[in-house]
C-alpha cells in the first residue's frame, strides 16, 4: 500500500505566508479602525502611524525575543551551554550532521545548549539563523540512541534553515497585537462617548486574536512536517526519527513514573514538569500527547506493536479535532509521513504504516461521525439550549423573563450532559490499560464504564500537593484517575492531603468512566484499595448537577417573577 503525505500538499513558504498575510492585514486594518474612531480629517497620515506601529512592534518583538528566552531560559531552567567539543563526546553523529549542514547552507553553528534534567526534550530559538539556539535536555542522550540523536538535532536544525523561529515570532507577535487592539478598544469604549464604534472595534479584534491563534497554530504544525522531512533527507534515515519520536515519548511516561515514586522531592518534581510545560510549544513532541505512544513502546518495543494506538490518531475524528487547538501534529501523523519518505528513498519503514491504515478502513466510518456529531452536539448541548431559551424570552419584551428562559436553557442542557456523560451503567469492564489505549473509538465526551486493576504510583500532576487526580499503573501502561469530591474544592482539598497520600503505593482496583482526548484519562467512580478493602467514592458530575441547579432555581425565578 502507498502511503500518503498528511498536511504537505502545499509548500512550506506558501503556509507560511498564507498565514502571515492574513495576520497582519487582519492586525492592521484594526489599528487602522482603532486610529479613525477619533474621527481624524488626515487619513493618510493615520495609515502611516498605522503602519509604523505595526512595524515597531513586530520588529521590537523579532530583535528582543531570542535574548529574553536566553534569559528566561537561565532563569528557569539553568541552561548551560556548551562547546562542540562537549556535543561530540555525547553524540558525535549530531555534531557531524551539524557541521556538515552549516557549512553546505552558510549559516553560523548554533549556540548549543543542555539542561540538566532527564525529560527528553529539545527544541530551538533565535531571530537569525546566524543568531540561533538548540537547546536538548540530558534526558535525550539518556533514551535515544546516537542515530536518534542526530535525528532530533537535525530536526531542530531544519526550523532554523527554514527560518521557522524569526516566522513564528512575527506570526505570534501579529497575533499579541490583535489582543492589545482589544484590551485598548475596551479601555477606549469606558471612556469615550463613541462606544458603539469603540465596542465593534474590540470584538472585531478579539475575533481577530481567536481566528489568528488557531492560524498561528495550523503554522506551527505545517511547519513540524517539514522538519521532519528536513531531517530525514539530510540523515538519510527517515527511521531513526520515527524511532526518536516514540521514545521520547516512553521517556517522559518513564520520568513521570520515577517523579511519581519520590514523593519525599516535591520541589524538584514541579521543576521536571515545568521544563515540559513551559517549553511545550517549542519542544519537538507534546508532552501531553506522549501517554499513548509511551505506554505501548514500554510494554513491547516491537514497532509493529506500538502502531495499534496510532489508529485513534488516525482516523477518530476527535483526533482531527482536537488537534486543532495543538502545536503540534498527532504522532501517529508524523510517523505516517516519515514512512512515506523511508519509501521513497526505498527503505524499509519501520512501523508498518500501511497495515494501520488499510486496519482503520476496516473501521466503521458510519459510527465513528455519528457518535462524534452527538458527543459534539452534546458538549455543547448547555450553549445551544441557552441560546433557544433567549430568543425565546425575547418574545415577552421583558429583560427578566427573557435571562429566565435563558437559565432554564441552560440548566436543562446540563442536566443531559449530566446524564449522557455519567448515565446509569451496567456493570462496568474488566480492562487493562493498553486495550483503552487501543480504542479507535474512544472519545473524550462519551465514557466506556471500566474496571481497572493496578498500583498507584503517585499524584497525576507530581509534585502537586493540593492535587487529588491519581495515576495508576498496570501491567500494561499507565493512566490517570480523575477525582472529584462530593463537595467541590474543599473536599477535593482535604482529600488530596489527608487521604491520597497514604493510598499511594497500594494495589488498587478503580472504576470509572474512560475517555480519551490528546491524553487518555479516566474519571473514577470509586477507588478500592486491595488489601484493607477502604474504598474512596468520586463524583465525577457532582459540579455540573449543582450548576444545573441553580440555574434552575434562577429560571424558575425569572419566569413566574412579575
Amino acid at each position: 500500500m502507498t502511503l500518503t503525505t498528511p498536511g504537505l500538499t502545499g509548500r512550506l513558504w506558501f503556509a507560511s505566508l498564507t498565514c502571515l498575510t492574513l495576520l497582519g492585514g487582519m492586525v492592521l486594518s484594526l489599528i487602522l479602525a482603532l486610529l479613525l474612531i477619533v474621527d481624524t480629517t488626515r487619513p493618510v497620515i493615520g495609515l502611516l502611524l498605522a503602519l509604523a506601529i505595526t512595524l515597531a512592534v513586530n520588529g521590537l518583538g523579532f530583535l528582543l525575543a531570542p535574548f529574553l528566552m536566553d534569559w528566561i531560559q537561565a532563569w528557569l531552567y539553568k541552561t548551560r551551554w556548551v562547546t562542540t567539543e562537549e556535543l561530540k563526546a555525547s553524540s558525535p553523529q549530531s555534531l557531524a550532521i551539524l557541521q556538515r549542514i552549516c557549512q553546505e547552507r552558510r549559516i553560523s553553528m548554533p549556540r548549543l545548549g543542555i539542561i540538566d534534567d532527564d525529560n527528553p526534550t529539545a527544541f530551538t530559538y533565535g531571530s537569525l539563523p546566524s543568531h540561533a539556539r538548540i537547546v536538548v535536555s540530558r534526558g535525550l542522550f539518556h533514551y535515544l540512541d546516537d542515530d536518534e540523536v542526530a535525528a532530533v538535532y537535525s530536526h531542530e536544525l531544519g526550523h532554523i534553515v527554514h527560518w521557522d523561529f524569526a516566522v513564528m515570532t512575527l506570526a505570534a507577535s501579529l497575533v499579541q497585537v490583535a489582543y492589545l487592539i482589544y484590551v485598548a478598544g475596551e479601555t477606549f469604549n469606558r471612556k469615550s462617548n463613541n462606544s458603539g464604534q469603540a465596542g465593534g472595534i474590540s470584538i472585531a479584534a478579539f475575533l481577530v486574536y481567536e481566528v489568528g491563534s488557531y492560524l498561528l497554530l495550523y503554522l506551527s504544525r505545517v511547519r513540524e512536517y517539514f522538519a521532519d522531512q528536513f531531517s530525514a533527507t539530510v540523515t538519510g534515515n527517515p527511521n531513526a526519527l520515527s524511532r526518536a519520536l516514540v521514545k521520547i515519548a516512553y521517556g517522559i511516561v518513564q520520568e513521570q513514573q520515577r517523579l511519581n515514586q519520590q514523593p519525599q522531592a516535591p520541589k524538584r518534581s514541579r521543576s521536571r514538569s515545568r521544563l515540559l510545560e513551559g517549553t511545550r510549544a517549542l519542544g519537538v513532541v507534546d508532552p501531553r500527547a506522549a501517554l499513548s505512544t509511551g505506554t505501548a513502546f514500554g510494554i513491547n518495543a516491537n514497532p509493529q506493536a506500538i502502531t495499534q494506538v496510532f489508529l485513534w490518531d488516525l482516523f477518530n475524528p476527535w483526533a482531527w479535532w482536537q488537534e486543532l487547538a495543538s502545536t503540534h501534529p498527532l504522532t501517529a501523523k508524523r510517523i505516517r509521513a516519515l514512512s512515506t519518505t523511508a519509501e521513497r528513498m526505498g527503505r524499509t519503514a519501520e512501523f508498518d504504516m500501511a497495515q494501520v491504515i488499510q486496519a482503520g478502513r476496516r473501521l466503521d466510518q458510519r459510527r465513528l461521525l455519528v457518535r462524534f456529531s452527538q458527543d459534539l452536539l452534546v458538549a455543547n448541548a448547555a450553549w445551544v439550549l441557552a441560546l433557544l431559551g433567549l430568543l425565546l424570552g425575547l418574545g415577552s419584551g421583558r429583560m427578566t423573563i427573557s435571562l429566565g428562559w435563558m437559565s432554564l436553557g441552560l440548566s436543562l442542557g446540563l442536566l443531559l450532559q449530566v446524564s449522557y456523560l455519567d448515565p446509569l451503567a451496567k456493570q462496568p469492564e474488566a480492562c487493562d490499560v493498553l486495550s483503552l489505549l487501543s480504542d479507535p473509538y474512544a472519545s473524550p465526551v462519551r465514557g466506556r464504564l471500566v474496571s481497572l486493576q493496578g498500583e498507584l504510583i503517585g499524584r497525576a500532576n507530581a509534585g502537586n500537593r493540593w492535587s487529588a487526580d491519581m495515576e495508576l499503573r498496570d501491567a500494561s501502561g499507565l493512566i490517570s484517575l480523575r477525582y472529584a469530591a462530593l463537595v467541590p474544592l474543599v473536599g477535593a482539598l482535604v482529600t488530596a492531603r489527608r487521604r491520597v497520600p497514604k493510598l499511594i503505593g497500594s494495589e488498587v482496583t478503580s472504576v470509572g468512566w474512560f475517555r480519551r482526548g490528546v491524553a487518555p484519562w479516566i474519571d473514577l467512580r470509586h477507588l478500592r484499595v486491595d488489601r484493607d478493602g477502604e474504598t474512596l467514592h468520586s463524583y465525577p458530575r457532582i459540579g455540573l448537577l449543582v450548576l444545573s441547579l441553580v440555574f434552575l432555581l434562577i429560571g424558575c425565578f425569572g419566569v413566574v417573577w412579575r
